[in-house]
């Protein structure tokens, strides 16, 4: 009974370690419980920073309404065939600015402010979890991980988001672009979490679905993981060398429990 106990904890890193009996064990039984209770201190020791368009949440009906009033207030009117879906990951003034593009107009930050005027009256409500999430979440959660957000959307928008879903009870930290830019690309946003919380990269993961995910970890020293739900393909975030791939939301809690103890240990969890 105490084997089958360690070894579901073993398979399922989401199962407490304490869960097993806490008497004295003895021979190869005394290793594994070892073993098994060392795994649980390095999970406890990797912090998960996690994306939130196309990672977390669907979020495309909300920022399309809101890049179709923008583009209305500066006169243009998008055809029945306007998708912004590869263009979904910059910042916003990346996003808008290729929008822009079409329409030979280069008014990109009024466009920005229309937009946002937008989103923040209504377009973040158009935001729908993908199934799946929540239990995840919840799992990382319990296992002991340090959560945090690191999105290129505006952080109050974020926070706004999550709250509305019910799932900012699950992070210790909510990070997004500010006003004035200087957290709008991913390097210098993962950088400012992990200076927050005295972070140790090599400890920490990145989630995220777009390649600016990936190469934003890899510059600061992280790991990277791409899902393969979002706005990114796998081709994409191959070409961008993420170091592991998840291909259901399902999977997010069990593909990152089983990432963590390797990061701690110095290992590849590729």
């Amino acid at each position: 009974m105490k084997l089958a106990a360690l070894q579901m904890a073993e398979l399922n890193p989401a199962v407490s370690q304490f869960e097993i009996p806490l008497f004295i064990l003895s021979g190869n039984e005394t290793n594994l419980r070892a073993f098994a209770f060392g795994r649980y201190l390095r999970t406890m020791a990797c912090s998960v920073l996690l994306d939130l368009d196309g990672t977390l949440i669907d979020s495309y009906p909300g920022i399309l309404s809101s890049c179709l009033a923008a583009l209305r207030a500066l006169g243009h009117e998008p055809d029945e065939t306007f998708d912004i879906r590869r263009a979904i990951g910059p910042p916003l003034e990346d996003m808008m600015q290729i929008l822009l593009q079409s329409y030979g107009d280069g008014r990109v930050g009024e466009a920005v402010a229309a937009y946002r005027q937008h989103y923040g009256e209504s377009g973040y409500l158009g935001s729908v979890p993908y199934p799946g999430i929540g239990k995840s979440l919840e799992e990382m959660k319990r296992a002991g991980l340090r959560i945090y957000l690191a999105t290129s959307k505006r952080a109050i928008f974020a926070s706004r988001i999550l709250d509305h879903l019910k799932f900012a009870t699950y992070f210790d930290g909510i990070y997004g672009s500010v006003p004035g830019g200087e957290l709008d690309h991913k390097p210098e946003l993962l950088d400012h979490v992990l200076s927050q919380h005295g972070l140790s990269p090599s400890h920490c993961l990145m989630v995220g679905d777009r390649r600016y995910d990936i190469s934003g970890a890899h510059a600061v020293g992280m790991r990277g993981l791409g899902v393969l739900w979002g706005y990114g393909t796998r081709d994409e975030l191959e070409a961008a060398g993420a170091d592991h791939l998840v291909a259901s939301p399902a999977d997010l809690a069990r593909a990152v429990l089983a990432i963590c103890p390797l990061l701690s240990q110095g290992g590849n969890p590729k």
